[in-house]
């Protein structure tokens, strides 16, 4: 599983004109699953966003109550090693990432994280203002 992780001031998701997730002054989440991801992964990439201590001050959404944005995102495992055209074997198929973006989700719930998402397998339109910027890649 990896996830770019951004502060943000502000982030919103939409798909088919209507805004189906958004947060103010917190953190975007792009998530990609991969083949060999369990629920177990996606609990403990959970867990490191949610205590990353990427905000001001170091510290983390956990310690402030930030908001997080969760967007799934299969591109993150795109390959272009090999000329210009990526493949994107490395990421799992939906019906794989589907339920693991979900259990990300409610992972970051169960810590008390206030989420809102993208809708899976949706043309989405991603907005965001970065704050920093701050960017960190995990990957697990």
């Amino acid at each position: 599983m990896r996830a770019v992780v951004q502060t943000v001031s502000r982030a919103s998701v939409t798909v088919d004109g209507e805004v189906v997730g958004a947060i103010d002054d917190g953190l975007l989440v792009l998530l990609g699953v991969t083949h060999s991801d369990t629920p177990a992964i996606a609990d403990t990439m959970a867990r490191k966003v949610w205590e990353l201590r990427i905000l001001d001050d170091e510290k983390s959404a956990s310690d402030v109550g930030a908001p997080i944005l969760v967007v799934s995102q299969f591109t993150l495992y795109g390959d272009a090693r090999k000329g210009r055209r990526p493949t994107w074997i490395a990421a799992a198929p939906a019906e794989v990432a589907e339920p693991l973006v979900t259990a990300f989700a409610e992972a970051l719930r169960a810590r008390g994280a206030k989420v809102a998402t993208g809708r899976f397998r949706a043309h989405m339109l991603v907005e965001s203002v970065n704050v920093g910027p701050r960017t960190i890649l995990l990957d697990i």
